[in-house]
């Protein structure tokens, strides 16, 4: 067994965790529910449900990590009382990050194959129809699908294979620096448009909720809640394995509110650039998927050196995508180290193979297999479903139990290793909270899922 990694830096630590929660779920899933609930007023609801539900199991995941110095594949065994049979989770946990995967690459095939459309000129001098027939094209060529998303595998398990220091934590510490520097030069040129860019800046920061009661608040609220958990990708161990690789010197508590206000800087700033543009063109921000590969592309068309700014925004767009990539896939290379006892480079070798055969499914589920749609959902439409309306919540409540059950592995337990090392501490009154009412919670995004999904 090779020797555990550790972080180079705290800075590596939060930059790295923060890249595993900056993802496509905060520069394109969180814009278009936003546009779709009546802008400000879901930000604020968001920003409650990340503070009451994302944080308090954020640092369960870590604790886990940090204590029992496993991936999710054998942490919950480490830590379990003996007899017990929390370990389930944990491969249900490994599951859930090869599901994320088997869609989340071809996405970010997307974005790379965006780049190069943008730079070529092919957006250019396109009408909206000719710019929405560029997206459809690429999604009926399943050889082009299946380019990128091998591409995409390629470049994260080629970092991975550096190693943990000299890769993962160097080369994502770069990318987030230069993910920050592009979306806040985007966010100025989206904030200088003039016209009704001021409008849509408006419509983002002042609270309406009276838009809100009118897209139906309740749908608003359990929106908020699923979106938390989506944004940081927890219960799925994602989060857990940067525990392992970090000392005790800090607590976690503070470490988790660094990645998470860092987590909602990226997606408030991400709407700063959305939708004072799609104000300025015209366009209405709450267009679902579309917006990010046919309505932004439709309005860099319109603007003044667009091509250039276009590219920038799909760079910035790679980044997010690669840096969660990046991190699962860590994550999936620690589980099979620890499951099967064998060396980095072999671990690679196997799931990049495994990770590229499972993604086929969703590359052809836009072509030769887009008729197979149960229950009016394509392939990745059921992947998605079962990770973030499955996975994701009960992983999420089989940490919050685990954490504060004395079945489990109990809450002093939990707080010790919380609260271990300097920074702030994890709140003690929140026992009864975190115990019995977050996952009833939780629960509730389990349930509403389904409700939004099926009824």
């Amino acid at each position: 067994m090779e020797k555990r990694e550790r972080f180079s830096s705290r800075l590596g630590f939060i930059l790295i965790s923060a890249g595993c929660a900056i993802g496509l779920g905060n520069v394109w899933r969180f814009p278009y529910i936003t546009g779709q609930y009546g802008g400000a007023a879901f930000v604020l609801i968001y920003l409650v449900f990340l503070v009451i539900l994302g944080m308090p199991i954020m640092a369960m995941e870590f604790a886990v990590g940090r204590a029992s110095q496993k991936s999710i594949a054998k942490a919950y065994q480490a830590l379990e009382p003996k007899g017990s049979k929390w370990h389930i989770a944990g491969h249900f946990a490994v599951a859930g990050n090869y599901l994320l995967m088997m869609f989340y690459t071809v996405v970010g095939g997307w974005m790379l194959s965006y780049i190069v459309k943008m730079a070529k000129g092919d957006f250019v001098g396109q009408s909206a129809e000719g710019v929405s027939q560029v997206f459809n094209n690429m999604l009926a060529n399943p050889a082009e699908l299946t380019f990128w998303m091998v591409i995409t595998v390629l470049i994260s398990f080629g970092i991975c294979a550096l190693g943990f220091q000299k890769g993962v934590e160097r080369i994502t510490k770069v990318m987030m620096v230069m993910l920050l520097v592009i979306m806040l030069v985007l966010a100025v040129r989206s904030l200088t448009l003039g016209g009704e860019a001021i409008e849509g800046l408006k419509f983002y920061l002042v609270p309406d909720f009276g838009k809100m009661v009118e897209n139906g608040i309740f749908e608003a609220i359990f929106a908020a809640m699923g979106q938390a958990f989506f944004t940081l990708s927890l219960g799925i161990g994602a989060m857990a394995i940067f525990g392992s690789y970090i000392d005790k010197d800090r607590s976690l508590m503070g470490e988790v509110v660094n990645i998470c206000a860092l987590d909602t800087f990226v997606a408030l700033t991400a709407g700063l650039i959305i939708f004072p543009a799609c104000f300025a063109f015209g366009v209405n921000p709450g267009e679902g998927p579309g917006l990010v590969f046919v309505t932004l592309p439709n309005i860099f068309n319109q603007m003044a050196g667009g091509q250039i700014w276009g590219v920038l925004f799909f760079i910035f767009m790679s980044f997010a995508s690669l840096s969660t990539v990046i991190a699962v896939f860590e994550n999936i290379i620690s589980c099979t180290m620890d499951r099967w006892g064998i060396p980095r480079k072999k671990a690679i070798v196997i799931n990049l193979v495994l990770i590229i055969a499972l993604s086929m499914p969703c590359v052809l589920g836009f072509n030769l297999l887009a008729g197979f749609t149960p229950a009016g959902m394509n392939i990745q439409d059921w992947e998605d479903f079962i990770v973030s309306n499955n996975l994701l919540p009960l992983g999420s409540l089989a940490f919050l139990l685990f954490c504060t059950s004395r079945y489990g592995w109990g809450w002093k337990n939990f707080i010790s290793e919380a609260d271990a090392g300097k920074g702030l501490k994890f709140p003690k009154w929140a026992r009864v909270y975190v115990s019995y009412i977050l996952p009833v919670i939780v629960l509730l995004v389990f349930v509403s899922g389904y409700v939004q999904k099926f009824f």
